[in-house]
């Protein structure tokens, strides 16, 4: 039956076809061979962390201070969280203040998992929300509804859920920033923050560090309203006198911090350097490790 088909080709055209089907092979191995090719001159380099964008943040290092950032962390893209009470710019009585949380695919209490939480300050307590009043250090909360002292005045409430060691949920609705009035204190004719403004707020380090929870130290803060780029804002950390260049909202480990005080400077920027406004766009805090 072979032979009867090629009968009817014209001359010459059943040796035609064949040297193009073996050309069309050896076009295929040479692409494949070129690709392990190129694949085999890349330069292995150590893992560096992936942005939402799919960039790559690599490691930084200065003067023995060492920046890696990590995004290897438990996701929890379904999480939200919204402050029921008290409204956003409620008066509320002077003293203790009621705060009431909705939560939802997020457990509170729960150890977060994953191979960060075995190399950082882990919380025995699990995952939690950090309630941050006027950029003062967080308080910690394991329960949806608590209360805490709020001089009289205007304050801005930032809260977003962590995880067990301390990392924030960066995702949107995972946060709330509002203004609340305490007292009958006279209210400032301008609002201390514009909300809808990029404004940036101080998360980690905190406290105390010692023996293992003082080699890798995280670096967290929470930016609101802005993102961080290459080519727009940034956030300008000092760690010890020492300055780093953030472009990408990561969680950073430090290492190589002497024993004793340390100070962390943080300030939100434009492309130029230029601090932006805002009244916790530039944030300095202390923290110490032990020896």
């Amino acid at each position: 039956m072979k032979n009867r088909l090629a009968s009817w080709l014209p001359t010459g055209l059943p040796l035609a076809l064949g040297l193009l089907a073996a050309t069309a092979c050896d076009t295929s191995r040479s692409s494949t061979d070129a690709a392990s090719s190129v694949n085999s001159s890349v330069p292995i380099t150590s893992p560096t962390a992936t942005q939402s964008g799919g960039m790559k943040a690599d490691a930084m290092e200065k003067n023995g201070i060492r920046l890696t950032p990590f995004s290897d962390s438990p996701k929890f893209p379904e999480a939200q969280m919204r402050l029921a009470s008290p409204p956003s710019g409620a008066t509320v009585p002077s003293g203790d203040v009621r705060f009431n949380y909705q939560i939802s695919n997020f457990i509170l209490t729960k150890m977060s998992g994953g191979p960060e939480m075995a190399q950082m300050a882990n919380s025995a307590k699990g995952q939690h929300i950090h309630n941050i009043v006027d950029n003062m250090p967080y308080t910690a909360h394991y329960e949806t509804a608590f209360s805490k002292p709020v001089a009289d005045g205007q304050h801005v409430v930032l809260s977003f859920l962590s995880r067990s060691y301390h990392e924030s949920l960066k995702q949107r609705g995972a946060y709330d920033l509002r203004i609340i009035n305490v007292g009958n204190a006279p209210a400032p004719a301008e609002p201390i923050i514009d909300v809808n403004k990029p404004n940036l707020f101080y998360s980690r380090p905190k406290d105390t560090y010692s023996g293992a929870d003082a080699k890798k130290i995280m670096l967290d803060f929470y930016l609101v309203n802005t993102t961080l780029d290459s080519g727009g804002n940034k956030v300008r950390a000092t760690i010890n006198g020492t300055e780093f260049m953030i472009d990408n909202w990561l969680p950073f480990q430090m290492e190589g911090l002497p024993a004793g005080e340390n100070t962390v400077k943080l300030e939100l920027v434009d492309n130029s350097g230029t601090l932006l406004p805002g009244p916790y766009n530039s944030v300095t805090r202390t923290f110490t490790v032990a020896p």
